[in-house]
């Protein structure tokens, strides 16, 4: 591999084994890095039940707890990565840690030692998408950036489809244990998959967003400086409103499929629940590779904000939807909206806070301290669901969800601004605001 600096920052040139190590780290890692992810609430309501104390409130507790911790070490874990230069034993640990909380489910049933394990695998997994993000800026360089994270995205959507498929199958026959076994596997591959990424291919500076902070603006200290924490969102204005954004988004998104899996479950019965809501996620992650393919080759073309409206608006229209039938196949076919919603979400979001965060060594905490509020959002989506289910019936809430992704609409269209080719003023370098943005100059 070799790199070449010129007027825009440095430019990479990634070896093809790099590449090809961030593909199969993608792949792998997609059913690692969420842990048991909708899989969670199957197993506790279907194999558990009720006899165990196991409904959807407290199963939606016991996901928002999960969220809470995860939504606690967003920032720290995007701190980490920036001043790390040992990302890749960060990921490996990282994985093994959300593994093994998640094998040890089966041998418990206490609502706070369930509670303990979830929490665990929730702060292990805070670290994923800033290291991810991080590993794959340090390789590609920023010029490559864009299209590279849309590729991310779609071997990431890929692999969950991938695993989907296995577990729906053999759960049919073995049952909801299969995805226990399962997950150790994919850890055991996303280990090597990571391993196949020299150390020496990823530039550790440019992986936390110096580029432009050494070599256009000539800060010379900008190498030894640590980034702040959640003090960046109060000082960017942007940012923060991004967070807002991002926390609206998950707000309405998070719960809609675990809802969907607790009303298959009622509808089906626990043996056909695990093979449906697999059904569900195949569906829509193999419409999702398409999208975050697509997102990643044309955000700088057509622009971030048309395409960030599209994800809340289909989100918006999903919620609606499912409130039209019970029919499973009726249900399963509005999931692939999620297809298209979630694979925007995820191939513009690192996007995007690159954008806002262009040369200030700040990417990575930046990542982390949005991910904080989306965080939020995803943790109060299950116990928020989970209430409105229990106490007003399955089509309140995906209406209530619904509404949540029209005001998120909303805000993005009349508060957002584009943000390609956003530049922070001078006085921004150290994380300030938009305001008086110049135009930026091409990476």
């Amino acid at each position: 591999m070799t790199a070449t600096t010129h007027a825009g920052g440095r430019e990479r040139s990634p070896s093809r084994g790099a590449l090809r190590g961030l593909d199969a780290l993608n792949f792998f890692l997609a059913d690692v890095r969420d842990g048991l992810g909708p899989y969670l609430a199957i197993y506790l309501i279907a194999v558990r039940g009720p006899d165990e104390g196991w409904n959807e409130a407290t199963t939606g507790l016991i996901m928002t707890i999960a969220g809470i911790a995860g939504l606690i070490a967003q920032t720290p874990a995007g701190a980490l990565i920036d001043k790390t230069r040992h990302k890749r034993a960060v990921v490996i640990a990282g994985a093994i840690a959300v593994t093994a909380s998640c094998l040890l489910l089966p041998f418990i049933s206490n609502f706070y030692a369930v509670a303990v394990t979830q929490s665990v695998a929730g702060i292990a997994g805070a670290i994923f998408p800033p290291a991810l993000a991080a590993i794959t800026l340090g390789v590609v360089g920023p010029k490559l950036f864009s299209k590279r994270i849309g590729r991310n995205e779609g071997f990431n959507h890929a692999g969950n489809a991938t695993s989907a498929a296995i577990a729906g199958s053999t759960a049919y026959f073995f049952g909801p244990i299969v995805v226990f076994w399962l997950m150790a596997i994919l850890a055991f591959c996303s280990i090597g998959a990571m391993l196949m990424v020299p150390a020496d291919a990823i530039d550790d500076d440019l992986a936390r967003g110096l580029d432009h902070a050494e070599e256009q603006s000539g800060q010379k200290g900008a190498r030894d400086e640590q980034p702040s924490g959640l003090s960046l969102l109060f000082k960017n204005k942007d940012l923060m409103l991004f967070a807002v954004l991002a926390a609206l988004f998950h707000l309405s998104n998070a719960a809609m499929l675990t809802s969907v899996g607790q009303l298959l479950t009622k509808l089906s019965g626990k043996d056909n629940a695990t093979s449906l809501i697999s059904i569900c996620i195949v569906a829509a992650q193999f419409v999702m590779v398409p999208v975050a393919v697509f997102v990643g080759a044309r955000a700088d073309a057509i622009g971030r904000k048309p395409i960030f409206l599209a994800a809340f608006g289909v989100l918006a229209v999903r919620g609606v939807l499912y409130t039209f039938s019970d029919n499973p196949f009726w249900l399963v076919g509005v999931q692939l909206l999620d297809g298209i919603g979630a694979g925007i979400y995820g191939a513009l979001f690192p996007i995007v806070v690159a954008d806002l965060t262009r040369g200030t060594g700040r990417f990575n905490v930046s990542q982390g301290a949005v991910a904080t509020a989306q965080s939020l959002g995803a943790a109060l989506s299950a116990t928020l669901a989970g209430l409105i289910i229990v106490s007003a019936g399955y089509s309140t809430a995906f209406l209530a969800l619904a509404g949540i992704a029209a005001a998120g609409f909303a805000l993005y269209l009349f508060a957002m601004p584009e943000t390609y080719g956003y530049e922070p003023a001078t006085s921004d370098a150290s994380g300030g605001g938009g305001a008086g943005s110049v135009p930026a100059v091409a990476v």
